[in-house]
């Protein structure tokens, strides 16, 4: 087998393909956010992922023709659903202890410590969907120019401010103030930069400037361990934020989906020397699909990836490998919520070195993906995870 250089690895964000035994402790007995998608729509136009073999993992109406890649689909051993902890197993480091939320709000001794930081009282304090909570308190906002604070069902301080009133800047500088705020018993996943535009009954987040401040990762994961060993590390999207800023050589920064893949394609054009890894979040699929119950527009971006593939299939050489997997699930069509799903992801390998139609059965945690890539690269052992380098190559 011809050394393996280079792994790319993408991420769609929330694509899960069906409940995990525990799902019913989260809340989400019965979710599974791509078969309802297809059932929904009655119908996928996704050939390229049916011939890596989505098709063998779910029942979506691929052609049996023959399967090109690998295929299986993993679980979730971290105590949490949510983007972070998903990622930070991906990357073998699994989270046994969950991360806080806050379904009454923030205590009262958080909230007057961001306040006095920021110099100005904050509205909200609740969870609420994020266009939800613009339509209650986006014109108290405009009028007063204190900052809306908000969570959802998931670890997150999230912070909307309209552009008018607080610039990105401003406002980020707020997330700053409370993720030093947010340590120890309160260390959420994740504080939330969310800017807004628009007139009131029009109002409209500016998802290009929406930024994530994490915790960062509390041992060492596959990225922390890749650059150490003086493997180049992209991230693409929202990576860096996800991972604190660690582990990584560069990091790029995306607007939308198309804008993700097609950095991914930069940097598989701009980095064929070398040994390194290709880490993308797509995040519209959670981000403006899964959470807003937008099954159609869901649909339509999967159809989207799916047309784009070749573009990144066409820049692969003989030493690389595709992953294409999930972080968690976010069902568009499940009736008790609108947060992630506890669900299994997806697990996609593609490559001129890895065989054809093999299937990886149910993995036992996210992290096999981390560990996998880590043994390609000859990178050592990540904290958890399973490889499976030899049972999908050769020699």
């Amino acid at each position: 087998m011809e050394m393996i250089h280079r792994i790319v690895l993408i991420v769609l964000d929330s694509l899960g393909v069906g409940s995990l035994s525990d799902a019913a402790a989260f809340n989400d007995a019965g979710a599974a956010t791509l078969p309802h998608i297809y059932a929904y729509r009655g119908g996928l136009k996704i050939p390229h992922l049916c011939s890596f073999g989505l098709g063998e993992i779910v029942s979506i109406g691929c052609d049996p023709a023959t399967v090109l890649g690998c295929y299986g689909k993993m679980a979730e051993q971290s105590s949490n659903k949510d983007t972070t902890s998903g990622h930070w197993e991906i990357a073998g480091l699994v989270s046994k202890e969950a991360f806080p939320t806050y379904p009454e709000g923030f205590p009262l001794d958080v909230i007057q410590a961001f306040e006095k930081k920021i110099g100005k009282r904050a509205l909200g304090n609740y969870p609420r969907s994020g266009t939800l909570i613009l339509e209650e308190l986006g014109q108290r906002h405009l009028d007063t120019g204190q900052p809306i604070v908000y969570t959802s069902a998931d670890s997150v301080f999230q912070i909307a401010a309209h552009e008018s009133v607080t610039s990105s800047e401003t406002l980020y500088g707020y997330c700053r103030v409370a993720r030093d705020i947010l340590t120890g018993p309160h260390s959420v996943a994740r504080v939330i930069a969310r800017p807004f535009k628009g007139k009131p009954g029009h109002f409209e987040r500016k998802n290009s400037r929406r930024k994530d401040f994490s915790i960062e990762p509390p041992a060492e994961t596959l990225l922390d361990i890749l650059h150490k060993a003086g493997f180049y590390t992209i991230g693409i999207g929202k990576i860096g934020d996800i991972f604190g800023h660690r582990g990584l050589t560069e990091e790029m920064h995306t607007t939308n989906n198309l804008h993700g893949i097609e950095l991914t394609c930069e940097a598989m054009q701009g980095h064929k020397d070398g040994k390194g890894l290709i880490f993308t979040n797509l995040v519209d699929f959670d981000m403006l699909y899964g959470h807003r119950r937008d099954t159609e527009g869901y649909a339509l971006a999967l159809e989207q990836f799916d047309k784009k593939l070749p573009q990144i299939i066409k820049r692969m050489s003989s030493r690389d490998i595709l992953m294409i997997t999930a972080d968690h699930g976010c069902d568009p069509t499940y009736v008790h919520h609108t947060d992630h799903t506890r669900e299994y992801v997806p697990l996609l390998v593609y490559g001129e070195a890895v065989k054809q139609g093999v299937d990886l059965g149910i993995r036992d945690t996210f992290a096999d993906c981390g560990q996998t890539i880590a043994d390609f690269l000859g990178a050592g052992k990540l904290l958890n995870g399973k490889s499976f380098k030899d049972d999908i190559v050769s020699g």
